[in-house]
């Protein structure tokens, strides 16, 4: 999805990356301009939560378009799923959320990014998420394998998105919500109904306000768009965060 920050940590059984067919076996509306898909990878080899994979399409002209997308599942092998976030003068994204359906095939290369990973077991060190808009897809794969691996470290999620509406995996991350999994959002143009606090962009004090401290020494992946991400991870900076304890993966765009 972009190119690893210099304080990415190499991984030291990573999984090996080539192409695969891929049958779409499901879609479903996300939000109102993005799809969740569920793919069947037969010779997908597992990924680990926060990889990506390219996705590559090819027009009967024989021209071809490629984009990466992050990986919302990190399964052992077989399947994958996919969110994906239409920008309409895409060349990919516009297809896939529009015209993609069951039983279309796709070409797909991967599992990729492995500088943005967690695993569980890693470390006790607390983990602070934070995402903008559909940067959420891969910390939600991270917070799933937390889950599931009944991992104990403290997790949090800071989550700015537009309105509720545009809130991906908005049920799931409600559910997994519990002591060890804190989720806080931060809405920019509207708020639910009821909300009790503010409404606009995240500033350095409300970034502060909700995130795990820099005294706690907690390891951070940060991931949106290019702006949101260079932005928070400069106020992490300030607020005393180390530089090899901040990963980022961002996106086109502002």
């Amino acid at each position: 999805m972009n190119t690893p920050p210099s304080t990415a940590q190499p991984v030291q059984h990573r999984m090996r990356s080539t192409w695969h067919t891929a049958t779409i076996v499901e879609t479903r509306a996300e939000t109102p301009h993005s799809v969740r898909m569920t793919l069947a990878v037969p010779t997908w080899p597992g990924s680990e939560p926060g990889s990506h994979l390219d996705v590559r399409l090819t027009a009967p002209d024989g021209y071809q378009a490629s984009r990466s997308y992050s990986i919302a599942s990190s399964s052992p092998w077989g399947h994958v799923i996919l969110a994906i976030d239409e920008l309409p003068d895409g060349e990919v994204s516009p297809f896939l959320v529009n015209e993609a359906r069951p039983g279309d095939t796709l070409e797909v290369h991967g599992p990729l990014g492995s500088y943005f990973v967690w695993r569980p077991g890693q470390s006790d060190r607390p983990v602070q998420l934070i995402a903008g808009g559909s940067g959420v897809v891969p910390l939600y794969a991270m917070a799933v394998a937390h889950d599931l691996a009944g991992d104990s470290t403290p997790f949090q999620l800071l989550y700015s998105v537009r309105t509720p509406a545009d809130a991906f995996f908005a049920a799931e991350l409600t559910e997994l919500a519990g002591p060890s999994f804190q989720v806080t959002h931060a809405y920019t143009r509207q708020a639910p109904t009821g909300w009790s606090g503010t409404v606009g962009r995240l500033t350095r004090d409300s970034l502060a306000a909700s995130t795990i401290p820099a005294s706690e020494r907690p390891r951070i992946y940060v991931c949106g768009s290019t702006g949101f991400t260079e932005t928070v991870a400069a106020w992490l900076l300030d607020l005393g965060h180390a530089t090899t304890d901040i990963l980022t993966e961002r996106f086109g765009g502002l």
